[in-house]
């Protein structure tokens, strides 16, 4: 089955950045409301900060819904897993404790609350979501099949709404359609369609 993937944000102009850049899928939906609102869906993406500490914004959201021993458990991975300090670009599933949606996907967007216009943090925290869902599913009985995803770094991060869409977006294409072999102008091509993160 392939997954699906819910773009859910209560920005009405986030979500219009979304349906220009994301209509074209079938498998993505745009959903202009709460995460909580959704009846159906198997892992969150948490666009979190590098030390689980999730007391702001949709991170406060998740832990308020899933309840607060969540914040605990993601903070004991990242002491475990990366030395208590999470970099941007990775991401790790773990367990809700709600049967109904099982997974969070914590993913942070920048290492504490902070501005992250003019970089590629957005592509890299959407791509690091995603090929997280995908090691999951390769290596678990109990599949991720439908991904709620809320806009990545457009709110303390203060990316432009349609930046943050466009980044988004390259992160799914590539994850749907990964290249057949490695070179030079696939490094370089893929560079220039991120765009931030340097200049070639």
């Amino acid at each position: 089955m392939a997954l699906k993937l819910i773009l859910v944000d209560p920005n009405q102009l986030l979500c219009e950045s979304f349906n220009k850049y994301f209509s074209k899928y079938e498998n993505v939906s745009i959903v202009n409301d709460r995460f909580e609102n959704i009846p159906e869906f198997d892992c969150i993406v948490t666009a979190g900060n590098s030390f689980g500490l999730m007391d702001g914004g949709v991170d406060y959201a998740i832990v308020r819904y899933f309840g607060t021993d969540l914040q605990t458990r993601v903070q004991k991975y990242i002491l475990g897993n990366f030395l208590g300090e999470q970099p941007v670009g990775t991401s790790f599933i773990i367990e809700s404790g709600n049967k109904k949606h099982p997974f969070v996907a914590h993913t942070p967007t920048m290492r504490i609350p902070m501005t992250i216009e003019f970089t590629d943090y957005v592509y890299l925290a959407m791509k690091a979501a995603l090929l997280a869902v995908y090691h999951h599913n390769n290596s678990n009985a109990e599949k991720i099949n439908i991904l709620a995803c809320p806009g990545l770094g457009t709110a303390t991060g203060k990316v432009d709404y349609d930046e943050a869409a466009r980044q988004m977006e390259l992160a799914y294409r590539f994850f749907i359609d990964p290249p057949k072999a490695i070179s030079w102008g696939l490094a370089v091509d893929r560079q220039k369609s991120v765009i931030m993160g340097g200049e070639i």
